[in-house]
């Protein structure tokens, strides 16, 4: 009779990864030898312990990979990425043109802010013409079912699993085939090669290092949806942004039923690609024309209030920027700026004294981009003065007046991309002035019916804003 091995079960292979930079180490410490940041190190596996596991073995994922073949990229076949619609256009919009074969995308955004309900919109109207696989890892399958009822969907072709182990949801995958996974969410699923609990950043790392395995080998496209963090990031490790092919947050406003979809990435499309939704009783409703809801419909010109010309992606997009000038009884007098960027406020401000003669250092200047928009790109400087010099004298600007246009700080007013896009986006809403860069202007001095007063300098933009 054979004697039992005392030899231990082999273990697998770990490592201690940073959740913010992605350094993996030996052994875990408290600070990350690359990026500094404390108490961010958890445990990985790096040879897969799924190998132990029955599970893995039925579903067939943790055999050994083929050795990598170098070829030449003149021998590889490439084109254009198929793509599906899902069924919302604002949905393929920022997705880039519609859903790619494979592609892996992160759904993120606050609670209840419509992460959820989009994606069971989108997945049953693309029943029809791809199967999809529906997973739940907070909610019941009757949960489920009751939403899409209440949401006016078809129930029929839409399939559900109730499930958190990724082993069991791959199984279920290679069996029934579908096409598209939806995974709500991440950090609910979990890895029977781990002991960490679910959540953990280990676990979120390997259970969606699976599904994109999954995804890239079989082509099924899968959407992940993750939870943010106070700060506003996707929860987990920062390496999982880094795995996947789209980064989508949901943004908007509590009290406020407009929803804003933005790409933060895309391998497949545009970066900051805006898509704008209302939330309504029958779940979310795409706004074909988002710059009508960015505006005010005042029928009288306000003070302090100014319509920019802003780009998001391959989208122009009219938004009013609106300021509020009053004295300070501060010694440090206050500068707020929502939707902008605190620090170019300040600089602007600073040009604004030097080069425009108008003083603000007594006052408080509260900025605000209405629609809870972000603007990002440099072309709201001019009508951000604009706007601040409107509210301080407390003077509307001529009706239907636009602006667009960079400030430098020698105060000469700089091009920005896609001038002629703008104006068209401006003259289509019935705007009858705008005021632009010299270089963005066209030749005729005219566009449509819009007159383009063209400047070059900081002071010609004032005077233009107050004949």
């Amino acid at each position: 009779m054979a004697k039992p091995s005392n030899k231990p079960a082999s273990k697998a292979k770990t490592a201690y990864v940073c959740a913010e930079c992605g350094a993996e180490h030996n052994k875990w410490q408290g600070q990350c030898g690359e990026c500094g940041a404390w108490n961010s190190l958890s445990e990985i596996v790096l040879e897969s312990a799924a190998a132990q596991s029955p599970a893995a073995r039925r579903s067939g994922w943790a055999g050994k990979l083929e050795a990598p073949q170098v070829t030449a990229l003149k021998d590889v076949r490439h084109g254009e990425d198929a793509r599906v619609s899902t069924g919302i256009g604002e949905f393929d919009r920022v997705l880039g043109g519609g859903l790619v074969e494979g592609a892996v995308v992160l759904v993120g955004g606050d609670p209840g802010i419509g992460k959820s309900t989009l994606l069971l919109q989108a997945i049953a109207r693309m029943s029809s013409t791809l199967p999809g696989l529906y997973v739940t890892g907070e909610e019941s399958l009757a949960q489920v079912a009751g939403r899409a009822v209440r949401l006016g969907l078809s129930l029929d072709g839409l399939n559900a699993l109730a499930e958190t182990s990724i082993e069991k949801i791959l199984d279920h995958a290679s069996a029934a085939q579908p096409k598209l996974i939806i995974a709500d969410s991440v950090q609910t699923l979990w890895t029977e090669s781990l002991t960490a609990a679910p959540g953990s950043v280990s676990q979120v790392r390997e259970s969606a290092a699976r599904l994109v395995r999954y995804a890239k080998e079989t082509g099924t496209a899968v959407f992940l949806v993750g939870h943010v963090t106070k700060e506003g990031g996707i929860a987990g490790p920062r390496v999982l942004e880094h795995m996947v092919d789209a980064v989508l947050y949901f943004e908007g406003e509590s009290g406020s039923r407009f929803r804003v979809l933005r790409a933060f990435k895309n391998r497949f499309g545009a970066i900051n690609e805006l898509g704008v939704f209302a939330m309504g009783e029958k779940g979310l409703k795409e706004v074909p024309n988002p710059s009508a809801i960015f505006l005010s419909g005042s029928s009288t010109p306000q003070s302090g209030s100014c319509v920019m010309v802003t780009r998001e992606g391959t989208r122009p997009l009219l938004v009013e920027v609106q300021a509020l000038v009053d004295s300070s009884p501060l010694s440090n007098p206050r500068r707020v700026a929502v939707g902008l960027e605190q620090n170019r406020l300040a600089m602007l401000l600073a040009v604004l004294h030097r080069h425009g003669g108008i003083v603000t250092g007594d006052q408080d200047v509260f900025v605000n981009v209405v629609g809870g928009i972000r603007v990002q790109e440099t072309a709201a400087d001019l009508p951000v003065l604009l706007a601040i010099l409107s509210s301080l004298r407390d003077k509307p600007l001529a009706e239907n007046t636009v602006a667009f246009g960079e400030i430098g700080l020698s105060g000469e007013i700089r091009p920005v991309p896609n001038g002629e896009e703008r104006l068209k986006e401006a003259a289509t809403h019935g705007f009858k002035r705008a005021i632009v860069p010299k270089a963005n202007a066209p030749k005729t001095g005219s566009y449509k019916g819009l007159e383009v007063i063209a400047v070059e300098r900081l002071a010609d933009a004032l005077a233009a804003a107050t004949d």
